[in-house]
């Protein structure tokens, strides 16, 4: 079974920053691309910003230039840079694997990080 081990949410005033973390093994760190999702009540659970194994970045419309995806090979850890935070942001956050092995496509998910950012 997968493990992906999530880190860093917490609340914060709007304008504020958090980074999360998450930590996964290294074979599945090397082979698959990393993403943060994000859910909030009542709403679907949707990308926030995505960072391939061959370090190739992707973010939703809503964060670009204020939210940073890196992943550390040393450390086999992908982080999320949360800066100039808004009350919308508010949603749990959740840490994807997503891997091709053999022609068949896995996807792991972390247990959640809630971020909460007030007005």
């Amino acid at each position: 079974q997968v493990q992906l081990v999530e880190s860093g949410g917490g609340s914060v005033q709007s304008g504020g920053s958090l980074r999360l973390s998450c930590a996964a093994s290294e074979i599945i760190f090397r082979i698959s691309d990393m993403g943060w999702y994000r859910q909030a009540p009542g709403n679907e659970r949707n990308m926030v910003a995505q960072v391939t194994f061959g370090g190739t970045t992707i973010y939703a419309d809503s964060v670009k230039g204020r939210f940073t995806i890196s992943r550390d090979s040393a450390k086999n850890t992908v982080y999320l840079q949360m800066n100039n935070l808004k009350p919308e942001d508010t949603a749990v956050y959740y840490c994807n694997a997503r891997r091709r092995i053999f022609g068949k496509e896995y996807s792991s998910w972390g247990q959640g990080t809630q971020v909460t950012v007030s007005s």
